[in-house]
């Protein structure tokens, strides 16, 4: 969309005198410092840091804020600051960034998967806990014991996010008679307000406050020492650089030594460099670590020379460590969703507060007010297969890392997925049809019910659509280890939802905040315990 024409309709919605007054107020929510960022590659090019992290999103801030209680570190985003955008930080213009993208500087990236699903991605220091519905949900108890996690730890990981990000929303009276509609259909029991996932009807926390104002992940950076900490804004790494150390007698050893990058922008192919500190004597080294998400990260890998050697063959890309694992196992939670309005109405967005989750846990129900342009919005109830069989890869493209990869997840591929899906949309349809959801809408409650399979079936196929919740590529056991190390390669680790095989809780935005602290701990510590041992 051409500046001209975006500007006039900001004029329009009144977001331009907001725009000049979040410009002049570009401090983050709690008055704590932030660190210093740039979008000057010159001013990061042949420093030396001891961790430098790819990924300034959901898990990369909270990381790198943890990592700068002890240590210099380098954050990248190939995104800009959210500070400063209405349609990032205003929760009455929620949804809006999604409508606006474009090749380079969007907030948002769209994607369309090989499904032919529409998709997006945050480009954005915060990730996409920038461009999402804020939801906050903490992990099933299932999950952290299947993820071998310190307990203790992941307990203390979860409230150092909340005390700083997480709010409880005050409910609209449209979320409030969904509250009635799931409870009409059945998902029980009522739960109150909870940030655990558990079975039922509950209000879930947000990162949008009472003031309507959204807390990123960025915020999380305020939390570590603003002077260990440089942000490099509107830059995109490109691969990283590595070392082998071939010394005689010896198993030859690779080493993660920086990254490459250049301007996100478009304007340069110039390529800079950035270098980890190489450690006196037998000190251990730091890393460098991708919280790119999952296509971010596994496309880095790939660019790196670590993947499946045919596929890198294809491209001319050296091969460094063959991972076959790399881009594989790429899953995306199917959604089936149902419009209960009649027409779409110029009504002011609104991100979900309350959630059902069902059927042991393998359904999701969310709904909101969802922004179709500038002027104009739907009201969904959407659900979603929390456990999906059905699994993809993701692959290159090109070489130029500006361009998303190419990623299939297989929606409903496996049969076992599809009865699920027919199940969920039942569910789905008692309520979306519940009397408490109608009397609302001003509609005539309705007693009959889809009842034929096949038009159940039809439905999810035609329709499917994603969560948002895509995740895999560099998955725990085939891609890195317990600790998150890539097999093989020195230096180099990857911590962000690309490592899950399935979604954690109703949304998986607060346990990937909960993964950067709680793996920057661990860092931490094992650094401590390394240089005590010296």
């Amino acid at each position: 969309m051409e500046t001209t024409k975006f500007r006039q309709m900001l004029h329009s919605l009144g977001l331009l005198t907001i725009i000049v007054y979040f410009q002049f107020n570009l401090s983050s929510s709690q008055g704590n410092e932030l660190p210093y960022m740039t979008s000057d590659v010159k001013e990061v090019s042949g420093k030396l840091f001891d961790y430098i992290i790819v990924g300034g999103g959901t898990t990369g801030c909270p990381l790198a804020a943890t990592l700068s209680q002890d240590f210099s570190v380098l954050l990248v985003e190939r995104g800009g600051s959210p500070y400063g955008n209405p349609l990032v930080i205003d929760k009455r213009y929620y949804g809006f960034s999604l409508l606006q993208t474009d090749e380079f500087s969007s907030v948002a990236q769209s994607f369309i998967s090989k499904d032919g699903v529409k998709n997006h991605r945050g480009r954005v220091l915060g990730g996409s806990s920038a461009i999402n519905g804020g939801f906050y949900s903490r992990a099933s108890d299932a999950f952290v014991e299947r993820a071998g996690w310190d307990e203790e730890l992941v307990k203390e990981s979860y409230e150092w996010v909340e005390s700083r990000v997480v709010f409880t929303p005050e409910l609209t009276p449209w979320q409030i008679v969904f509250e009635f509609g799931l409870l009409e259909a059945g998902i029980l029991p009522y739960n109150g307000y909870s940030l655990e996932h558990i079975e039922g009807t509950k209000v879930g926390g947000s990162v949008f406050d009472n003031w309507g104002k959204r807390h990123t992940s960025a915020d999380l950076l305020e939390a570590g020492n603003p002077k260990n900490i440089t942000v490099l804004l509107n830059a995109t790494v490109k691969n990283i650089i590595f070392h082998t150390n071939d010394d005689a007698g010896k198993e030859p050893e690779t080493r993660a030594w920086g990254i490459r990058f250049i301007k996100s922008d478009g304007s340069s192919n110039k390529i800079h460099e950035a270098y980890l500190h190489r450690p006196k004597n037998s000190s251990p080294w730091g890393d460098v670590i991708l919280s790119s998400g999952a296509l971010g990260s596994p496309q880095i890998l790939l660019l790196s020379g670590i993947g499946p050697q045919e596929h890198l063959k294809d491209f001319d890309i050296p091969l460094i460590q063959h991972l076959k694992g790399v881009g594989q196992g790429m899953q995306d939670n199917p959604c089936i969703a149902l419009l209960v309005d009649k027409m779409p109405m110029n009504r002011l967005p609104e991100p979900p507060q309350v959630v059902g989750i069902a059927d042991g846990l393998r359904f999701i129900i969310e709904a909101g007010v969802a922004p179709i342009s500038f002027n104009a919005s739907r009201m969904p109830i959407a659900a979603k297969i929390a456990f999906p069989a059905s699994k993809g890869k993701l692959e290159l493209q090109s070489t130029d890392p500006k361009q998303n990869p190419s990623v299939e997840f297989n929606y409903l591929e496996k049969d076992k997925d599809m009865n699920q899906c027919v199940k969920m949309a039942e569910l789905l349809e008692r309520v979306a049809k519940s009397e408490s959801i109608a009397l609302f809408l001003g509609l005539k409650p309705q007693e009959k019910l889809m009842s034929s399979t096949d038009e159940l079936r039809k439905l999810c196929k035609n329709n499917v659509r994603t969560y948002y919740h895509y995740h895999g590529g560099c998955a725990i056991g085939s891609v890195v280890d317990d600790d998150y190390k890539v097999y093989s390669v020195n230096g180099l680790r990857v911590i962000d939802g690309s490592t899950f095989q399935e979604s954690p809780g109703t949304n998986p935005m607060a346990t990937l905040m909960m993964l950067g602290r709680y793996q920057g701990i661990k860092l931490l510590r094992q650094r401590r315990d390394a240089s005590s041992n010296l």
